[in-house]
């Protein structure tokens, strides 16, 4: 018996196959869709909205380092809960990143509600660790400028001084004390 009718793979047939593969796998991953076009016109929207309703967030936004803009998250929950939101990183007034936002509960809750966040790092450490992790959350040291009500807290140097300020703003619903402690943030390609 010979073995010349045995499948050989040559250069050639590999070469096709790899470009195959990445042809394929290039489908599923989001380039060349309009989802960074409508995350980054929902970021503007909110941006002014925020710098419009509460003006000491200018000044903040001017000493950050970066800028994690969520412009809508959206939670329900009946004793257990979740939230889901998507927005970009923004550094020097330019999107350098796309970010989903995750958030689980469990415990007496009942409704649900929609906001928009904005987190400030306001340090390069901080907005490092941020953009190096696989997966950060957000923990209770996290400094709030506005508040879950939507009431603009002062901006004292040692609030400004927090490595993470978030603000909170245009709630809607029905679940109330929005806040972002336990929020998981995760790059993402839209």
């Amino acid at each position: 018996m010979s073995s010349s009718n045995s499948p050989r793979l040559n250069r050639r047939g590999f070469a096709l196959g790899m470009a195959g593969l990445t042809v394929t796998a290039a489908c599923g991953n989001g380039v060349g869709n309009s989802n960074a076009a409508q995350i980054d016109a929902r970021v503007n929207v909110t941006l002014n909205e925020m710098f419009t309703k509460y003006p000491n967030t200018v000044e903040i936004a001017n000493k950050s380092t970066g800028m994690l803009v969520m412009p809508l998250i959206t939670e329900a929950g009946f004793i257990f809960g979740g939230g889901f939101g998507q927005g970009a990183l923004r550094i020097n007034g330019a999107t350098v990143d796309y970010y989903s936002a995750v958030k689980g509960s469990a415990g007496l809750q009942i409704g649900a509600q929609q906001y928009a966040h904005v987190l400030f790092f306001m340090t390069e450490d901080a907005l490092n660790d941020f953009r190096r992790s696989s997966g950060w959350t957000a923990g209770a040291d996290i400094g709030y400028v506005v508040d879950a009500t939507g009431s603009t807290l002062s901006t004292t140097t040692t609030t400004l001084r927090t490595p993470v300020i978030a603000a909170i703003f245009g709630q809607a619903g029905l679940l109330f004390g929005a806040t972002l402690e336990g929020t998981k943030y995760t790059r993402i390609i839209p």
